[in-house]
């Protein structure tokens, strides 16, 4: 498969996507859409990534809107999507869900607990009933109408729109502790972070999970497009 990834700048990038895509010997796609503009829609799957950039700044980033734009292409077209922390922010703003500030901002692991949607669902479902989440984010989403909630923590942390496209709040992509440069601003939160170091390698193996099973949910989509007379 062509797995799309977009993401908004250098500080937050595909990480162990990365190494899922590879694995499973699919080709990953990296489009900078700060840089480059509008993506391409065709691709197999689609996740798109976090950054510091915030909805309700358009004004700044006007690529923003293509982000919008494309993400209701991606939907209408049951492209299998999976927005992470911005992603899943403008995933929530482009289908009608609100996105606002969060005080104070989460910067670390958080208790999530998935719900009973959530346990059954094909991608959020890969990953235990309670879980400790990475979060790094200022901003929180309220789910679009009709969404379904899959998962809950200190803000929802997870979404599902139909059966092809999901947001979470929290960064499954971390690989390494390229966070640090996320919080060096402030001292007292890259501490607090720091001091949750240990987490990080049962946080790398949940992530892959959660982009495996995205990755089957879309390797299964693929398939039935090709072959569309077989059960």
């Amino acid at each position: 498969m062509d797995v799309l990834a977009v993401t908004h700048g250098p500080n937050v990038g595909p990480e162990s996507l990365s190494d899922v895509v590879a694995g499973r010997g699919d080709t990953l796609i990296e489009w900078r859409i700060e840089e480059r503009g509008a993506p391409p829609l065709e691709a197999d799957a689609v996740v798109v990534l976090g950054g510091h950039q915030n909805v309700g700044e358009e004004s700044l980033y006007p690529w923003l809107e293509d982000e919008y734009d494309a993400l209701r292409a991606w939907v209408d077209s049951e492209t299998p999507l999976f927005g992470v922390c911005l992603g899943g922010q403008t995933l929530a703003h482009a289908l009608g869900g609100s996105v606002k500030r969060r005080t104070p901002q989460l910067a670390g692991f958080y208790e999530t607990t998935l719900t009973p949607e959530g346990i059954a669902d094909p991608v959020l479902g890969a990953l235990p009933d309670r879980f400790r989440a990475f979060n790094g984010n200022s901003f929180m989403f309220e789910p679009p109408p009709g969404a379904v909630t899959l998962a809950d923590g200190p803000v929802t942390q997870a979404f599902r729109v139909g059966s092809s496209a999901w947001g979470v709040q929290f960064h499954p992509e971390l690989k390494q502790w390229s966070v640090e440069t996320w919080f060096a601003h402030d001292p007292e939160i890259a501490r607090r972070v720091d001091a949750q170091r240990a987490e990080l390698g049962t946080w790398t193996q949940l992530g892959a999970l959660l982009f495996g099973a995205f990755l089957d949910v879309a390797q299964l989509a693929t398939t039935q497009i090709a072959s569309p007379g077989r059960s």
